[in-house]
């Protein structure tokens, strides 16, 4: 991957600086015309798509210890189902989603945060390729993922007792946890969701490519409300027995163990300002 390497895009979308296999928005340079005109302001496209999930996330998010009921899950997917690179500022053909070059040291991951507030989170995640987000939980919530370009493997699990899954848990006590997703995914592809127990609440990404996602998080982590986020390492099924939980043979490649760990190294990430379309916040009726 080139260093320092800038794009230059439609007027309606943001460029997008990479410096050391990072990436950031950068706003476009507009050339003055030899021309005067009368100066007009110049305001940013909000895209349809996006003011629309803005709306929806206000109305479908009730804040914590609710869970969207299935036709607002409905719904939500249905719009993230349209969305695409341009509608948040990108674009495939930015230097950073073509890289195809190993990258030097451990790939670092850049995030951004469209909008939050107490309710629910839009934020986008951009992976170089070979760059992982550890396992990790996401304890009362739940998150719509959106691959907006890339590819990506997605592995995830739910624990099989789900009763008190959110307390802490002493260091190195292991728990079983049934595999819910074990595959690649290439954007553009359908909208994942996870909820509080189930739907693959525990999960890790790996960019196979540079990968961009879009989530949806309802509602955010937050420390004060204990809902910080935990790591765990998995383990294969046949490496412990347990007297109490039997699991049949032609089953146990579909659970694992895990143990939850201290936060990993590379679950560290930059943060950038993001400056592609913003969303309109109109008042609530």
């Amino acid at each position: 991957m080139e260093a320092g390497g800038l794009v230059e895009q439609r007027k309606d979308i943001m460029t997008i600086r990479h410096v050391n296999n990072k990436v950031r928005y950068v706003n476009k340079t507009i050339k003055k015309n030899r021309f005067k005109k009368r100066k007009q302001a110049v305001v940013p496209r909000v895209p349809n798509v996006l003011q629309e999930l803005f709306v929806s996330c206000r109305e479908v998010f009730k804040g914590p210890g609710t869970i969207p009921p299935a036709s607002d899950v409905k719904k939500l997917c249905s719009i993230l189902d349209k969305m695409k690179p341009e509608d948040v500022g990108l674009s495939r053909n930015i230097e950073f989603f073509k890289a195809t070059g190993a990258v030097k040291g451990t790939p670092r991951i850049t995030c951004t945060t469209i909008y939050q507030c107490d309710d629910f989170e839009l934020c986008i995640f951009f992976l170089p390729s070979t760059a992982v987000i550890p396992l990790h939980n996401h304890p009362g919530m739940t998150v719509f993922s959106k691959l907006l370009l890339g590819n990506m493997h997605i592995k995830s699990y739910d624990w099989v007792d789900p009763v008190n899954s959110q307390d802490s848990m002493p260091p190195s006590q292991l728990r079983l946890a049934r595999l819910k997703a074990d595959s690649v995914f290439t954007a553009p592809c359908d909208t994942s969701v996870l909820y509080p127990t189930t739907g693959g609440n525990i999960h890790q990404f790996t960019a196979i490519t540079p990968c961009a996602v879009l989530d949806v998080l309802g509602p955010p982590y937050s420390k004060e409300e204990d809902r910080d986020c935990s790591y765990y390492k998995d383990i294969p099924y046949s490496a412990f027995s347990n007297g109490e939980t039997t699991v049949s043979e032609e089953e146990r490649d579909y659970y694992g163990w895990l143990e939850e760990i201290e936060v990993p190294e590379n679950s560290q990430m930059d943060r950038i300002k993001y400056s592609g379309p913003q969303i309109i916040e109109t008042s609530c009726l």
